[in-house]
């Protein structure tokens, strides 16, 4: 007969003695159970003492995770959180030099844990640490793990950050701005800083008082990448917190916008002048080491919120009114058709700006400045256009005239393509939304160029105006002309190209031809034959290749996933592995220090979850993790790669899958072990494959063609390239 739930079998163990092999019933209360444990070693003051895990993170055991241990569970008996937080107090202070960093070393690792942290706070711990430091005693090892312990304490989001000195906060800045630190300390000050800026509003303004941009630029240059990782991890922060008028300044621009007067903005930016861009792009991504995932997460947010300051321009209406921005659009005009040397041009063409308007694509022909009252693309379109007339004027000139010169019913409108295409790659660089917390997805040619937002618009609005002329489309046909480009483009940055002139490569190769041919070879793979006996044959097929899914998706799961922990840093990199016992009945999981390279033996997961506990598996928003994180609430990418396992008694093991893949695969693997459908779109995806591949199969059998069971040799080279093509 099993043991009943609220029985949990585990072992405690104490120094120098032997371990005791105990029932908890988990209805008695905690005190209870210690007492017991105590007086099983003749222990007295039980109330001295508490429980926590022997193994990984060793937490403290209190009542409301006492839920959490499982049948088998190494415990170990150790002092109390509040007599151990007394105890470390006292030892912190104490004159002995060598007692203080032992006693400063365990307190490192003790601040993780939430139940002493709070005891430990409510003793003004905080505090104690805060004047070690600002007094600037320590140093080397024993500052590294002050600094530690006070940002692992301050994690737990249980004191405010506003509580902070001025005077701690020059120390923390003053480590960052040292030229020769050590590592760890170093790291951990740019940590404490990047937790400052972005817990605290007031403390943003301290901290870009004591830290310059230009001063973290010197450690980007260091060859290691952590360094360089909790470096632009600040600058994100800086930038991501800092007012509106003073994100401008933090433009990765070189080149001033005075210096090409599209608006009337100041865009001198402090990280240009420090070429913030070209030492990320030759000392980070062009680097002699691999990206790690943390690394490339913070060029994903540093780039998502680049683009971000395109957002007001983006989301600004013309004002048709406004001489100086109708200005623009007279300077359009004139570059195109008024000759630079010509004196009379202006006043000749003074009857005929509606025509060249006409001929210059615009919607509205008598007032153009109506074209740009929508939003999104708003007034940006009008800088991509004006940008590619002054810095690529031959280029501009080229499309304008090339197809005014066209029969009326294939020209090309250049002012209403470039508006579209402005909108176009605002939604596919996702301008204006939050950094995704999750995702890695950054471009390194975005990287390689002072201006790559203009750049990029100049890159795609000819390959926009080739496209039109390969489609020979007309006015009718503008929206399937958009749908190619907007195709090309996306698989093109699908390849990450390295650089401009690559994505020009890969988009010469992605010609109007080329996309038919993949949609063509897409379609084929596709095919669904509807007449009477495909279709018996299929649903005969389908129970087969769902069990063969089914089974991909659970030995997906034995081999298990690693998961990003979320944090309240963003910066901070922690990991937990996930993977199905072979036989299906267990779920195995635990924390990690790294990303492991393959997978993670059952040995190194500590905590486990009967598959026959599992009651359901939830998705989305209404998995409790993103409940209780309001602030992912707005990121629609991480709800859609969110889910969690609801389990016995009233437990839940929350997941954010790393990507959509990994998402649909457990997901499916989850589904499959609790006997429910597996309803994703990979394995719809893989379901239309699968079949329409052992369909053609079977047909090919019924045809008696031989398939043979290996591939064929490839062909040998030739020994001479010389040939003739007899033309008789």
């Amino acid at each position: 007969m099993p043991p009943p739930s609220d029985i949990v079998k585990v072992a405690i163990e104490w120094p120098g003695a032997n371990a005791q092999l105990i029932e908890i019933d988990q209805k008695k209360p905690l005190s209870s159970i210690i007492r017991e444990v105590c007086d099983g070693w003749s222990l007295s003051g039980s109330e001295q003492f508490a429980l926590r895990y022997a193994d990984g993170p060793q937490l403290y055991i209190t009542e409301q995770s006492r839920g959490e241990i499982k049948n088998g569970t190494i415990l170990r008996l150790a002092i109390s959180p509040a007599r151990a937080a007394r105890q470390l107090l006292e030892r912190i202070q104490s004159h002995g030099i060598d007692a203080r960093l032992e006693a400063l070393k365990e307190l490192a690792k003790l601040s993780a844990d939430p139940t002493f942290a709070t005891e430990f706070i409510n003793m003004e711990g905080i505090g104690t640490l805060a004047r070690l430091v600002e007094s600037g005693t320590h140093f080397g090892e024993m500052l590294a793990f002050t600094l530690t312990a006070f940002l692992e304490l301050m994690d737990h989001g249980i004191v405010s950050w506003d509580l902070l000195s001025l005077s701690f906060i020059k120390q923390i800045a003053g480590y960052v701005n040292q030229p020769m630190v050590d590592v760890s300390i170093l790291q951990r000050s740019l940590a404490i800083l990047e937790s400052m800026v972005l817990n605290s509003h007031s403390l943003y303004h301290r901290v870009a008082q004591e830290i310059t941009v230009g001063q973290l630029i010197g450690h980007l240059q260091v060859s290691n990448q952590e360094i360089q990782t909790y470096a632009i991890a600040l600058i994100n922060a800086l930038f991501l917190k800092a007012p509106e008028d003073r994100r401008q300044y933090l433009h990765l621009s070189g080149l001033s916008w005075n210096d090409v007067p599209l608006y009337p903005q100041e865009m001198a930016s402090t990280l240009a002048q420090k070429h913030l861009r070209s030492i990320i792009l030759n000392h980070v991504i062009r680097g002699n080491r691999p990206i790690k995932a943390e690394m490339a997460h913070q060029l994903y947010v540093l780039q998502v919120l680049t683009f971000n300051l395109l957002e007001e321009r983006m989301m600004t209406k013309m004002d048709p009114n406004d001489q100086a921005q109708r200005d623009i659009i007279f300077e359009l005009r004139r570059i195109a058709f008024d000759g630079e040397n010509d004196p009379t041009g202006t006043e000749k063409r003074k009857a005929m700006h509606t025509k060249d308007y006409k001929m210059l694509g615009f919607t509205n022909h008598v007032n153009p400045a109506m074209d740009f009252t929508q939003t999104p693309p708003g007034m940006l379109a009008l800088d991509n256009m004006l940008y590619l007339a002054k810095l690529h004027q031959d280029t501009y000139i080229r499309i304008v005239l090339e197809n005014s010169s066209r029969e009326d019913k294939h020209e090309c409108p250049f002012g209403r393509c470039a508006i579209e295409l402005t909108r176009m790659l605002c939604e596919i660089l996702q301008v204006g939304e939050l950094p995704n917390e999750g995702c890695n997805d950054y471009h390194p040619m975005f990287f390689t160029h002072d201006r790559a937002w203009e750049e990029f618009f100049c890159v795609c609005i000819q390959l926009l105006n080739k496209t039109w002329k390969e489609m020979r489309a007309t006015a009718e046909d503008f929206n399937k002309v958009m749908q190619v480009v907007r195709e090309q483009i996306t698989r093109a940055l699908a390849m990450k190209p390295s650089s401009l002139d690559q994505l020009k490569s890969k988009l010469r190769g992605l010609n109007y031809s080329e996309i038919l041919r993949l949609r063509q070879s897409e379609r084929m793979s596709q095919d669904d034959f509807q007449s009477p006996p495909i279709i018996e044959l299929r649903e005969r097929i389908q129970p087969e290749i769902l069990e063969l899914i089914k089974q991909q998706r659970l030995n997906r799961l034995c081999e298990g996933s690693c998961f990003r922990k979320l944090g309240n840093r963003r910066r901070q990199e922690k990991f937990w592995f996930c993977r199905l016992s072979l036989n299906h009945k267990v779920l195995h999981y635990g924390d990690l220090d790294e990303s492991p390279q393959g997978e993670v033996p059952f040995e190194l997961l500590s905590d486990k979850i009967p598959v026959s506990d599992i009651k359901s598996v939830v998705t989305g928003k209404d998995c409790p993790h993103m409940k209780e994180k309001s602030a992912l609430k707005q990121n629609k990418e991480v709800l859609e790669l969110a889910f969690s396992v609801l389990y016995d008694p009233d437990e839940t093991l929350n997941f954010v899958a790393p990507n959509k893949y990994e998402y649909c695969i457990w997901t499916d693997g989850l589904c499959a072990l609790l006997g429910r459908e597996m309803g994703s779109d990979l394995t719809r995806s893989d379901l239309d494959t699968l079949i329409s591949m052992e369909m053609k199969l079977r047909l090919l059998d019924l045809e008696n063609i031989t398939i043979p069971e290996a591939p064929p040799p490839v062909p040998k080279e030739p020994s001479s390239y010389n040939f003739t093509y007899n033309y008789s």
